[in-house]
């Protein structure tokens, strides 16, 4: 019994000691979770109490802005062209360099014609015998129908001749369509430019010899340069046909040009949302082509428009937002609908009124619901 006892004492104490550090443990992690929330409720509260930092507010405010849009492109030809070769053969003569004028019509070069030539005289021989089949056929087919008027012929001795003048006539009109192919092979060893302009390359050399279809010239108009620009949708509006744009060029310092919005795209490029839009100016200073240009352009002005100060926005997932403060100090990000915009101002199409009270500076600090205080808030 006494062994026994000690045996039933001993597991007690041993349970004991188990539950002892199974208590121990619990409150180890009792504590630890409790002291975790504490930090989580300090942190929130040092989070939404009032921050040390230099903030600056104001009202977004009503006024007329003239929206100024900056673009850069290349001032290009107004018209330009290749002229290639129409039929295959080497380049016999050239007449022209790059940066010749040239006139409509005129010859810059001849290709080798002694193939053409022939084939010329061949196709103008085969229409000639042609022609003089048909019209003995014809004859033929008149006398034979008096001769049937009279009874010396039969009707099939008459529908056989008319027959073979069917068939001279079908001939001649075979002849006819290859002379005139042949013809326009032999004028095309001939080129000829197709407007006036300048030649702003020649491709190749006398001696070359030129696949059909090989460009040998190009041939522009350069006393009118155009640019094209991309209009953002928020800002074509107040853009239109005959607006004025003060061009610059880098390679010209000190040079300004005027131009003129000669076409708008009747349908914005996706996904850009942006309108193509083709700036021409005069060029009868005889500028290089091809030249970079900064386009400044005016839109109309905008009357009693809602602003705020461009960098009072902050950008977040794409969007453009700004924080708006309330009565008591407590900072929210608003989400904007913007317009025109330059280095000091954006217009506000929606999000914001005159009423609201924004962060213009400082708001790099800010979060979602921290608190300001606004008798030390600039304005």
């Amino acid at each position: 019994m006494v062994q026994g006892g000690k045996k039933v004492n001993l597991q007690n104490r041993k349970v004991k000691i188990a539950f002892g550090l199974m208590l121990a443990v619990c409150v180890i992690i009792g504590y630890r979770i409790y002291s975790n929330i504490q930090a989580d409720k300090a942190r929130a509260a040092r989070l939404s109490q009032v921050r040390n930092v230099a903030v600056v507010t104001a009202h977004p405010i009503r006024q007329t802005i003239v929206p100024s849009l900056s673009f850069s492109g290349s001032l290009d030809p107004e018209w330009q062209a290749e002229v290639a070769a129409k039929v295959d053969g080497r380049l016999e003569k050239v007449y022209v360099r790059e940066g010749d004028r040239v006139s409509r019509g005129q010859v810059l070069a001849i290709l080798e014609q002694a193939d053409t030539d022939a084939n010329l005289l061949s196709a103008k021989g085969s229409f000639l015998d042609a022609q003089t089949s048909l019209h003995k056929a014809e004859t033929d087919l008149q006398r034979y129908e008096k001769l049937y008027a009279t009874g010396a012929v039969s009707q099939q001795v008459v529908d056989d001749y008319r027959f073979a003048r069917d068939n001279a006539a079908a001939k001649l009109e075979a002849a006819r369509g290859s002379l005139r192919a042949m013809e326009s092979k032999s004028e095309g060893t001939v080129l000829t430019a197709p407007a006036d302009g300048i030649i702003s390359k020649r491709y190749y050399q006398e001696g070359y010899y030129a696949k059909a279809g090989t460009p040998i010239f190009a041939v522009a108009d350069i006393s009118m340069l155009k640019t094209t620009i991309h209009i953002p949708e928020g800002q074509i509006a107040g853009v239109h046909v005959g607006n004025e744009a003060s061009i610059t060029l880098p390679a010209y310092p000190g040079k300004k040009l005027i131009g003129k919005i000669t076409r708008i795209a009747p349908v914005a490029d996706l996904p850009a949302h942006t309108f193509a839009a083709e700036v021409s100016v005069d060029n009868s200073e005889g500028l290089l082509a091809g030249v970079y240009a900064n386009v400044t352009l005016t839109a109309s002005p905008k009357a009693d428009v809602l602003t705020i100060p461009v960098q009072a926005i902050v950008m977040r997932d794409d969007q453009q937002t700004v924080f708006v403060v309330d009565d008591k100090g407590v900072v929210q990000r608003r989400v904007l609908n913007v317009g025109y915009t330059n280095d000091k101002l954006a217009e506000i199409v929606s999000g914001l009124d005159e009423k609201d009270t924004i962060v213009t500076e400082g708001h790099n600090k800010l979060r979602e619901g921290s608190k300001i205080d606004l008798k030390k808030a600039g304005k």
